[in-house]
């Protein structure tokens, strides 16, 4: 499949009524929870579209291209506000936290698995067991304040145990910053992988950014601000990834060609049929879309598509599921290290190994203070405290010796020697 030689509606004939932008919602009971995974991820896909192409027209004095912009970024809120409205009216903010953190579970891990790139296998499975350990937390929350089971949510495909601790994720910011990719030399997955995963980190960033306030409690208030602050240094890590010295006009391309490869895999892999023909509808305007950029870097730098995107033959498609065996090795392989950026180039260091005088060690004083007085901690503890042990769903024993006690929370693995 290559999506530039696909026929598709012209720019103009790509906008979408007000009655199509308010779609029938899925059914939070019967509905796979992939499906509510892709919804969020192709929301979140949406959204990273908007702001790049806000900020292109900021740094943009071409008319032409400007006024493109305008329809193609108009269309994509359009594209948006259909996909947000996906979600039901019934379904919780707990609930949909629920669904964020096992996307960021189970996307991670399948675009680590077909990766080849080792420095970006590396920082997805960095920030994997991050992810994992929120999931774990929240779904304690959830236990303790709806009084529901989160395997049942997250349909027993994700196991629901510590990861690396939270309170272990407060690193100095500079820490997270990667090392860029060679955009000339990089495989086409890599590019996709980069993009995609920004994308959803970011999506989850900013859920987290905007819900904080509307939770019921100041615990679930404090847990979302603490776990927000984590999501945004994923996204540090993980834009990063990106080759910043392709022009705006080949980011943008990039961007589309992204789009067009998330919805064609969306497309294959949806089981409701009003939510596929969503995707199949969406894919159509993303190759409009597509060629639209695609032209423009032709006329303004004299760059081709394939310039950028290679043949333009898709990858491999995206495929969400389980990935519970290759967690569970990441887990007891990687548990330890935290990211250092002190040297020549960044790398991943067992904190056992890293100098007494690392400024990780001072920010995690400044940020976590008392270990008991840490949201994500606290939430831990009184789950125990309640019901006796932490809420937990795995097929068997944790892979990590130091996090098989279900009546403590552990503080120190991943934060001190």
């Amino acid at each position: 499949m290559n999506p530039i030689k696909e026929k598709s509606k012209s720019l103009e004939n790509s906008f979408l009524p007000l009655k199509k932008m308010y779609p029938k919602s899925y059914n939070k009971k019967n509905t796979s929870p992939y499906t509510k995974t892709r919804v969020i991820l192709m929301n979140g896909t949406e959204f990273e579209s908007q702001w790049f192409m806000h900020q292109f027209a900021r740094h943009c004095d071409e008319p032409e291209i400007l006024t493109t912009l305008a329809v193609v970024r108009r269309q994509e809120q359009q594209q948006q506000k259909r996909i947000s409205c996906l979600k039901p009216i019934n379904e919780s903010i707990l609930e949909t936290t629920i669904a964020y953190e096992q996307l960021a579970v189970d996307l991670t891990a399948v675009l680590a698995r077909h990766e080849k790139d080792a420095a970006n296998i590396k920082a997805l499975n960095f920030a994997l067991l991050e992810d994992f350990d929120h999931l774990y937390r929240y779904a304690n929350l959830l236990k303790m304040d709806k009084g529901e089971d989160a395997d049942i949510l997250v349909g027993k495909f994700t196991e629901i145990m510590p990861g690396r601790p939270t309170i272990a994720e407060h690193r100095y910011p500079s820490d997270d910053v990667s090392p860029h990719m060679n955009a000339e030399k990089a495989d086409l997955y890599s590019k996709l992988v980069a993009g995609t995963i920004t994308a959803a980190e970011q999506q989850t960033m900013n859920y987290y950014m905007n819900i904080a306030q509307w939770y019921k409690n100041d615990l679930g208030r404090k847990l979302y601000a603490e776990i927000a602050m984590i999501e945004e240094a994923h996204v540090t890590q993980y834009e990063s990834l990106k080759d910043p010295n392709l022009s705006w006009l080949e980011q943008w391309v990039m961007h589309e060609y992204c789009e067009c490869w998330l919805y064609y895999s969306a497309m294959q892999d949806e089981s409701v049929d009003f939510i596929k023909k969503i995707w199949e509808e969406h894919f159509k305007m993303e190759v409009a879309h597509l060629k639209t950029a695609a032209k423009l870097l032709k006329k303004f730098e004299n760059k081709t598509f394939e310039s950028v995107c290679g043949d333009g033959e898709f990858p491999k498609l995206l495929k969400l599921g389980g990935n519970k065996e290759y967690i569970r090795k990441v887990l007891e392989e990687t548990i330890r290290l935290t990211a250092d950026n002190t040297q020549q180039i960044r790398d991943f260091k067992d904190i056992r190994k890293i100098p007494d005088d690392h400024r990780y060690f001072d920010y995690q004083k400044f940020m976590s203070g008392d270990p008991e007085k840490n949201p994500s901690h606290i939430v831990i503890q009184k789950a125990i405290e309640r019901l006796g042990r932490d809420y937990r769903y795995q097929d068997k024993e944790h892979p990590v010796k130091e996090l098989r006690n279900r009546e403590c929370d552990n503080t120190s693995i991943s934060r001190t020697k």
